[in-house]
C-alpha cells in the first residue's frame, strides 16, 4: 500500500484541528467527530492542550484511502510552538495549509507558506468556515496571490458563504471559465505553454487535470478547496485532492534491514521524542528508504530497536518492522535526540525553515530541593524540544531556557507542575543577544611555564567571520602533531567556551584556529604505572582551552548584537501618515510603503 505523509498547517484557530477530526471521521477511524473546545479531539492529547483549546504537541494519525495510507500530522498554529513545525515539515511529502474564510491570509500563514515554497513540498490549500458570518469564497483568491506570492487554482466556487448551508460546488470539465483559468495558471511551464500553443484541440479536460496533479507534486500550483470542518461541506472533494494531486510513496526503495543486505541502506529521520508511561523514550520516525526491524542495532550505537509501532488505521500498531515511506514508534534507543538519522543520512536539507527563538528566561524551583528534579525535567524537555536550548551558567548557578513567546513561558511552567510535580518560577522574560568578534586576537600557554598550571600548551587564534558562518574550528599546526583525543578535547572545549562570551552571550560567526600544541608523551617512574603528574592527559588540554580562549577573545574584542526582525505592518491608507513616526520612535526602520 502506497503512503502519503501530511502535514496539515494553519494560523492558530484556522481550523486544522477540526479538520483532521473531520477526515478521520470521513475514512471511518472515528465514530464520533471531537470538539477542540470541547477537549475531545484525537490529536490534541495532552490535558493542557485539552484545557487551553490548542496543539501544543505534532500529533500522528493515520487513515486509509483508496489504496493510499496517509499518516496524517497535526501541528500547532501558535506561533509559539514553531519548533513543532519546524521538525515536522523535514518528514512531509505534502500538506494542506488550512486558511480561514473570514480572517483570510493572517500572519502565521505567511510564514508557513514561504518555508513550504522554500522546501517545495507540495501543497493544497483549504479554505475553512465557508459557513461562518462573514466568510468570503473565491474572493480569497487574488489577496491570496498577492500576499501568499504562489499561483492558486480554485477547484469550484461557494454557495450560499457565510450560511449553515455553505456548500462547496466543484468546478467540471463542462465549465469554460475553469477550463480558462486552469490554462491561464499551467501556462507558465514552458512545456505545457508549447505543447498548448502547437495543437490546442488535444488538450482535453482529462489532459488538464493530469497536468494539474503533475505541476501540484512539483510545487508548482496550489489547489484551493473550499469547504467546512464543522458541516462537512467540501471535505469530499479534498479528500479525492489528497490521492489525485499529491505524491504517495510506495515503499519501492525498502530494501532489507539495516545490516541484512538489500538494495537501499535503511536510513530514517527523528523528528519527535516522547517519554512513555515508564519514563522511556519513544522515537518518531519517519523512514526513506530501506527498513528497520525489531532487534536490529542502530549503526555506530550499541543500542538495539525493542519495539516498534507503525501508523495504520488511526493510531500506531505494533509491527516487526517499519519500512520505507511509512511512520512509526521506535523504542530501545535512550540516547536518540530530535534530528538524528536511524541508519545512513541523507543529503542535508535545510532544517531550519524558520528563525531560532529570540526570547529567554531564567527557570528556577520554588523549592530549593527541587532542583535536581527541576534540571531532569527540563532536560527531557530539551529532548523534545531542542530549541528550548537548555543551559546552565555555573557562576551564577541559573538555568535558562530560550522561548518564542509568553504563552511558550505558561506552558512550560503547567508541564513542569503537571507532568514532574515540580513548582517552577520564572524570571521576566529577556532579549536574546549575541556575541561577534570584531578584530583579531590571540593567546599562548607553554607547558611548565607559570602561571600554566596544566601539562599542555595551547595557542589560539580568534578572527571574525561573515555573518551566519557560525563557529569554524581549525588547525594551524601539522596535523599529527598532537594525539587525536588532545585535539578532540580542545575544539570541545573551544565549542563550549563559546556558549558565553565576554559579556555573557554566545559568541558567534568566527574561526578558532588552534595555532601552538604541545604535549608531555605518556611517562611512568621506573617499573611504575602511569603517573599523570608526569604525562599529559585530555583533562589537561580541556581545562587549559577555556582561559586560553577568553584570552584571545579580549583581544580580539566582541560587539553584542541584539535580533533584528522582518515585518510587514498593514494599516489603513489613512493611518500612514501617522504610523511611519510611531514606527521610527519604536526602533523600526521602514524600508517600503504601498
Amino acid at each position: 500500500m502506497r503512503t502519503l505523509n501530511l502535514g496539515i498547517l494553519a494560523h492558530v484557530d484556522a481550523g486544522k484541528t477540526s479538520l483532521t477530526e473531520r477526515l478521520l471521521y470521513s475514512a471511518g477511524v472515528i465514530d464520533e467527530i471531537g470538539n477542540v473546545d470541547d477537549g475531545n479531539t484525537q490529536t490534541d492529547t495532552m490535558a493542557l492542550e485539552r484545557r487551553r483549546g490548542i496543539t501544543i504537541k505534532s500529533a500522528v494519525v493515520s487513515f486509509a484511502i483508496d489504496g493510499v495510507t496517509v499518516n496524517l500530522i497535526d501541528t500547532p498554529g501558535h506561533p509559539d510552538f514553531i519548533a513543532e513545525v519546524e521538525r515536522v515539515l523535514s518528514v512531509l511529502d505534502g500538506a494542506v495549509l488550512v486558511i480561514s474564510a473570514v480572517e483570510g491570509v493572517q500572519p502565521q500563514t505567511r510564514v508557513l507558506m514561504r518555508a513550504l515554497r522554500r522546501l517545495h513540498l507540495p501543497t493544497l490549500i483549504f479554505v475553512n468556515k465557508i459557513d461562518r458570518r462573514g466568510a468570503a469564497g473565491e474572493r480569497l483568491v487574488p489577496a491570496m496571490a498577492e500576499k501568499l506570492a504562489g499561483r492558486f487554482v480554485p477547484m469550484g466556487r461557494v454557495g450560499d458563504a457565510g450560511e449553515r448551508g455553505a456548500r462547496f460546488v466543484p468546478y467540471g470539465s463542462d465549465d469554460p471559465s475553469f477550463r480558462a483559468a486552469l490554462i491561464d495558471r499551467l501556462a507558465d511551464d514552458e512545456a505545457f505553454l508549447r505543447a498548448y500553443v502547437d495543437d490546442e484541440s488535444t488538450m482535453s479536460f482529462e489532459r488538464l487535470r493530469a497536468e494539474l496533479a503533475a505541476q501540484t507534486k512539483n510545487a508548482r500550483v496550489h489547489p484551493v478547496f473550499f469547504g467546512s470542518a464543522i458541516t462537512g461541506a467540501g471535505i469530499d472533494e479534498l479528500v479525492d485532492g489528497l490521492t489525485e494531486l499529491l505524491a504517495a510513496s510506495d515503499g519501492a526503495d525498502n530494501g532489507a534491514a539495516s545490516g541484512n543486505g538489500g538494495a537501499d541502506p535503511a536510513s530514517g529521520l527523528v523528528f519527535k521524542v516522547e517519554r512513555g508511561p515508564a519514563g522511556e523514550k519513544i522515537a518518531y520516525v519517519r523512514m526513506f528508504s530501506g527498513t528497520i526491524q525489531v532487534r536490529d542495532r542502530v549503526p555506530s550505537s550499541t543500542e538495539k530497536i525493542t519495539a516498534i509501532g507503525v501508523f495504520e488505521h488511526g493510531s500506531a500498531l505494533a509491527g516487526a518492522s517499519l519500512v520505507a515511506g511509512q511512520i512509526g514508534k521506535v523504542w530501545g534507543l535512550g540516547d536518540v535526540r530530535v534530528g538524528d538519522w536511524i541508519g545512513a543520512p541523507r543529503p542535508p536539507a535545510p532544517y531550519q525553515h524558520f528563525s531560532p527563538p529570540t526570547l529567554e528566561t531564567v527557570v528556577a524551583a520554588r523549592d530549593p530541593g527541587d532542583r535536581a528534579a527541576l534540571h531532569v525535567a527540563l532536560s527531557q524537555l530539551a529532548e523534545q524540544d531542542p530549541l528550548i536550548n537548555l543551559r546552565q551558567d555555573d557562576r551564577r548557578h541559573e538555568v535558562f531556557v530560550s522561548l518564542y513567546g509568553e504563552v511558550q513561558k505558561e506552558v512550560i511552567q503547567a508541564t513542569l507542575a503537571d507532568d514532574f510535580g515540580v513548582d517552577a518560577t520564572f524570571r521576566e522574560t529577556t532579549t536574546i543577544c549575541i556575541e561577534r568578534p570584531v578584530g583579531v586576537g590571540t593567546a599562548v600557554e607553554t607547558i611548565a611555564t607559570e602561571p600554566n598550571p596544566f601539562l599542555a600548551t595551547v595557542g589560539l587564534r580568534v578572527e571574525p567571520q561573515p555573518v551566519g558562518s557560525g563557529v569554524d574550528f581549525r588547525l594551524g599546526v601539522e596535523l599529527g602533531s598532537l594525539p587525536l583525543a588532545f585535539i578532540n578535547a580542545i575544539e570541545q572545549a573551544v565549542r563550549e567556551t563559546l556558549g558565553q562570551g565576554l559579556r555573557g552571550w554566545p559568541v558567534v560567526d568566527c574561526a578558532v584556529t588552534l595555532i601552538r600544541s604541545g604535549y608531555w608523551a605518556r611517562q611512568s617512574h621506573a617499573h611504575g604505572t602511569f603517573d599523570a603528574s608526569m604525562s599529559s592527559t585530555a583533562g589537561d588540554f580541556r581545562n587549559l582551552t577555556p582561559l586560553v580562549l577568553m584570552a584571545a577573545l579580549v583581544g580580539a574584542g566582541t560587539v553584542v548584537c541584539e535580533p533584528v526582525h522582518r515585518f510587514r505592518l498593514d494599516v489603513p491608507a489613512d493611518l500612514v501618515g501617522s504610523a511611519m513616526p510611531a514606527l521610527v520612535r519604536l526602533g523600526a526602520i521602514p524600508l517600503s510603503s504601498v
